[in-house]
């Protein structure tokens, strides 16, 4: 098979995973120094590269340090491509600085505006509930806005049941992908900034127009088909942003494979000193392994 994916989109994922971990330091000035270097690279490669990004960013590299500073670091960069997507789209984007009791990102348009959250996640990560995806949170932090977003990688979101639906449809707070933000964004470029902002705007007005419910099919359903019937042109780019998230998953889980693997064989060639401080360090590395393993396409592009 094809890939859809391009070699420098993978380069220019490992030059940012690697970016994120060489800025880690003093973290206001590493934040706004990414921040400038990414507007930069957006405005010097378009909005394909903005589309690279989105289409790894959801997962945490596992060679991060939990809780880190790089890890922090990772979450702001997450929160800069939310506002820089919703900018290509000719919206007015903010990322704001507080972290505490508020949304990441604020988000203007004609007429209507919102806010959004980036959520990111370990593919090594187990155990996932509701609150980790903050659909409760989102609505307090409207802030008098009609509208709020998560926006998640696809493939860590449940694909049956989840109290998320329901909080979702009964608290309008959409729920997004990468993915579907990725295909958006394409639209945007190939139809119109216009049209890209009123397809939004009709996602939005979708999710409380469901019953309450924590069927992932019902509230996909009604997400898929909302933007498949916007426009004739969204079909053909549907078919290649799924191929496209499917092989980003396997991206994905050879990245971190290989990190997990190298750590595997470093632990291996240490003496038994050097080995027994590392086990305080690192650990469970064969369960992250096949956790990734088993991460595949829930078929959530596949509800129509």
């Amino acid at each position: 098979m094809k890939s859809m994916i391009s070699d420098k989109a993978v380069k220019r994922r490992v030059y940012w995973v690697d970016k994120i971990h060489n800025l880690s330091g003093n973290f206001g000035d590493d934040t706004d120094r990414l921040e400038k270097e990414l507007e930069q690279e957006i405005n010097e490669s378009s909005i394909s590269a903005l589309i690279d990004h989105l289409r790894f960013c959801g997962n945490i590299p596992e060679s991060y340090g939990h809780d880190s500073s790089e890890e922090k670091l990772y979450s702001k960069y997450t929160d800069m491509l939310l506002s820089l997507s919703f900018k290509a789209m000719g919206l007015k984007g903010l990322v704001l600085k507080e972290r505490a009791d508020a949304a990441d990102v604020e988000v203007f348009g004609k007429g209507y505006s919102f806010v959004a959250d980036a959520k990111s996640f370990r593919l090594s990560r187990t155990a996932k509930n509701q609150k980790d995806f903050k659909v409760q949170a989102m609505d307090n932090w409207k802030r008098g806005k009609p509208y709020a977003m998560v926006v998640c990688p696809i493939y860590q979101l449940p694909n049956r049941l989840s109290q998320i639906y329901q909080q979702a449809t009964s608290r309008n707070v959409c729920v997004f992908t990468y993915s579907h933000l990725a295909l958006l964004l394409t639209y945007s470029e190939k139809e119109s900034k216009a049209k890209a902002q009123e397809l939004l705007l009709k996602i939005f007005k979708t999710i409380p127009a469901l019953n309450p419910s924590k069927n992932a099919t019902d509230y996909w359903l009604a997400v898929n088909r909302t933007m498949l019937g916007f426009s004739k042109k969204i079909e053909n780019l549907w078919k290649i942003e799924k191929e496209v998230a499917t092989q980003s998953i396997s991206i994905a889980k050879e990245e971190a494979l290989t990190f997990l693997a190298k750590e595997r064989e470093k632990i291996m060639r240490m003496n038994h000193q050097e080995a027994l401080r590392e086990l305080i360090k690192v650990h469970k590395i064969e369960s992250k392994i096949k956790t990734i393993k088993a991460i595949s396409d829930n078929g959530l592009f596949a509800v129509q």
